[in-house]
């Protein structure tokens, strides 16, 4: 035998020779150099599968910047903006597991990735262990992810009332069985996204956290406000500070009310492993560069315009550029919108920063096109689309999808 080969294993009653007699056994006939002892063959594959799973449930973006997954505004076209000006991590759209089973093609237009997108999940909806391992499986096999994301922070009664979203923080062997099961099939990380807890004086967080940690999570984010709270009160990162000591060692991640650099330095002093940034990525996407290069930015009423116009481009490039991809690309340009409204330029302000609830009142900008950006009405905010896009349809009307009540 020549040095270095080893006998081929003798399981079925024969050597390592190939040929006739080989066949004669039931051992196939390989080539000698690939052939090794049953107990090396095991070792090996022991051995990848420690490597594999090492490399592939840790999800390492401390410090980064995180923009959250936004239903109708976190669109891919809208990520591509925000990854310009400096975001590092994104999420796609929450999609719905049960949609994605049964071969919706909006659904699945969900999780598309664009090539700018770096360090990308994609976050899942769902309330049942079966179809959530389902779903994971599938996208194992079918997308090209960095994580996955289980949202147990959205507050929508549609989501709620069927045991999904935020209903998960009260339902703990449901979501135990979800956790394991996808984590079973995946071979990439798995996130949660979950709230302080449902009520709003009944804090979950800091009990679920060493759960989730055991289950096997890599890294969670943590919005400081209750489901029953939505946007009415501020968010409480002293309560995420608490909870990032009851998460450890794995990683938190703190969201809630970061419009400034300023908002952005006060939670990585909570020791936060990150910040997810959600509404003040809407209200100013530069938001970012702000944060990365510590400074206030006075954008002008054109700059501004400017970031519109790529983003009519990006969306005509992604939803078509016919009369429906032009009518789409301007429905999700209204809705983003209906937040960038609620920005004050940095220069009219007597005291900074902007704080994310406060209501910015009437006022005049420095120029024509400042103040039509600052109003509120969906007939201006139509004015600013058909700027971009060309005059709207006979009969075009607006009412955008997402009514925050975060003034009251």
């Amino acid at each position: 035998m020549a040095e270095g080969t080893v006998e081929a294993p003798l399981e079925n009653g024969g050597g390592g020779d190939s040929g006739a007699g080989a066949l004669e056994r039931g051992v196939a006939p390989i080539k000698r150099q690939y052939l090794t002892t049953k107990e090396q063959f095991h070792q090996f594959l022991e051995a990848k599968g420690q490597e594999k799973t090492c490399r592939e449930t840790e999800l390492d973006i401390r410090g980064k910047l995180y923009l959250a997954p936004l239903t109708t505004c976190g669109n891919l076209p809208f990520r591509r903006i925000c990854k310009r000006f400096g975001a590092d991590v994104t999420c796609g759209e929450m999609a719905v597991c049960t949609n994605l089973l049964q071969g919706q093609m909006s659904e699945w237009a969900l999780l598309k990735r664009h090539q700018c997108e770096d360090i990308f999940g994609v976050q899942l909806e769902g309330a049942f262990p079966d179809t959530m391992t389902k779903c994971a499986e599938l996208l194992s096999r079918t997308v090209e992810v960095d994580f996955v994301d289980i949202n147990v922070g959205c507050p929508i009664d549609l989501m709620y009332k069927k045991g999904g979203g935020c209903a998960l923080m009260n339902r703990s062997t449901k979501f135990q069985q979800i956790v394991r099961g996808m984590n079973q099939v995946l071979d990439v990380p798995l996130t949660v996204k979950i709230r302080t807890g449902v009520q709003e004086r009944v804090n979950l967080a800091h009990r679920l956290l060493p759960e989730l940690r055991d289950w096997g999570v890599a890294l969670v984010t943590l919005h400081g406000r209750s489901r029953e709270q939505r946007y009415t009160k501020l968010a409480d990162w002293q309560y995420i500070e608490e909870c990032v000591q009851a998460a450890s060692p794995m990683p938190l991640f703190g969201n809630g009310d970061i419009l400034s650099f300023e908002d952005a330095n006060r939670a990585m002093q909570t020791g936060v492993a990150g910040i997810m940034i959600a509404r003040g990525a809407l209200l100013k996407p530069w938001l970012f560069t702000e944060i990365k290069e510590q400074r206030h930015w006075d954008i002008s009423s054109s700059e501004r315009l400017d970031i519109l116009r790529d983003f009519t481009n990006y969306g005509l490039e992604h939803w078509g550029s016919d009369t429906q991809g032009v009518e789409k690309t301007r429905r999700f340009l209204l809705e983003w919108l209906s937040f960038l409204c609620r920005y004050v330029p940095v220069g009219l302000l007597e005291r900074l920063p902007q704080r994310i609830n406060e209501r910015p009142p009437y006022y005049l900008g420095r120029d024509y096109l400042e103040t039509l950006m600052a109003s509120q009405k969906a007939a201006d905010w139509i004015r600013i689309s058909e700027m971009l896009l060309g005059p709207v349809p006979p009969n075009f009307a607006f009412l955008p999808k997402h009514k925050a009540n975060a003034y009251k």
